[in-house]
């Protein structure tokens, strides 16, 4: 019969785990991940452009680029427990609605590049970090993309129809009619999509004031209706 020493008694697989990595290396690994995830900070809030600015919205990107690759340090080394890890985070469900299609961009930014310091690829981090960001400061800030906008015209005499085409071309670079509705009581409603010249929406005061026009509504589009 084999006999237990006292070493046998205090062995811990806890202990040999933790010796199983290297503390450095993975200290190096989240430094390196909150370096970049501040790089992610400054360059969302540079070029956000849209109208309400969510500061713990661009918190959570460095929280997020850490705990990804916090996760991939732990899995990298145990196969068992990578495969409980996705059966975890399988179950995980985020409901946030995304109104503005480049915030996910960001968000998968992150998460690229906590995966990348988790698995230690420091150098190719920052080489994308630093290609990614240049990419977006230039094509974001530099290049000016005019939205469309949508004119809602409202009005109770079919006859105004022809001087209201007449206003909309002489101030607007393009237009075309997205929808024309008759509602009950003889109400008209059209809605335009324009392109006007240099920002100058005077004009809608003056189509307001034609008469028979009800209500003049100017929106941004830009895929989602902002008043």
């Amino acid at each position: 019969m084999d006999s237990v020493n006292f070493s046998d008694i205090f062995k811990s697989s806890f202990l040999e785990k933790t010796s199983s990595f290297s503390i450095i290396d993975s200290l190096v690994g989240l430094l390196v991940a909150f370096a970049v995830g501040l790089f992610i900070y400054w360059v969302y809030k540079k070029t956000f452009t849209g109208v309400i600015y969510s500061h713990t919205f661009n918190i959570s990107l460095i929280v997020m680029s850490m705990a990804t690759a916090l996760i991939i340090m732990g899995i990298s080394s145990n196969i068992l427990l990578s495969l409980g890890m996705v059966g975890a985070l399988s179950i995980v469900r985020f409901r946030t609605p995304i109104k503005d299609p480049m915030d996910i961009v960001y968000i998968f930014w992150a998460i690229v590049s906590g995966i990348l310091c988790g698995a230690g690829f420091i150098p190719l981090v920052i080489i994308g970090a630093i290609l990614i960001g240049v990419v977006l400061l230039f094509f974001i800030n530099r290049i000016k993309i005019e939205n469309p906008y949508l004119l809602v015209v409202r009005y109770s005499d079919s006859s105004i129809e022809n001087p209201l085409e007449h206003v909309i071309s002489e101030n607007a670079m393009k237009h075309s009619i997205k929808s024309k509705s008759i509602m009950p009581g003889d109400d008209h409603e059209i809605t335009y999509e324009i392109r006007i010249k240099e920002h100058n929406m005077s004009f809608i005061n003056h189509i307001s004031d034609m008469k028979g026009v009800k209500s003049a509504i100017m929106l941004s589009y830009d895929g989602n209706f902002t008043a």
